[in-house]
């Protein structure tokens, strides 16, 4: 099973919407943070280790990522989703679903 993990600035909207596409899947596990001080749940070093596949929703996470974090050998994948979108949002859903289809 592959622990995958999704990263946006608050941990509000988009990256929990990817997560909840993932809930019982039954090859995958999916978590997801935020970068922001502010974030519902915070992105932190453990988090980062666990993941086989790291997503970030814009390239400024990946770029905080590497500033905060040691990602070497991570595999990371920046979807250039904008914070454009309301949680479960079915714009954000059918997004999602496209860029990630290989995975669902």
């Amino acid at each position: 099973m592959a622990n995958l993990l999704f990263i946006c600035s608050k941990n509000q909207w988009r990256s929990p919407t990817a997560e909840l596409l993932f809930k019982n899947h039954p090859l995958h596990q999916a978590s997801s943070a935020g970068t922001s001080d502010k974030a519902r749940i915070r992105i932190n070093q453990k988090m980062i280790d666990r993941a086989d596949v790291i997503f970030v929703m814009e390239r400024k996470h990946q770029q905080l990522l590497k500033q905060r974090f040691d990602i070497t050998g991570k595999q990371l994948v920046v979807l250039d989703i904008e914070d454009n979108y309301q949680f479960n949002d079915p714009e954000l859903i059918g997004i999602l679903e496209d860029i990630l289809r290989e995975y669902l």
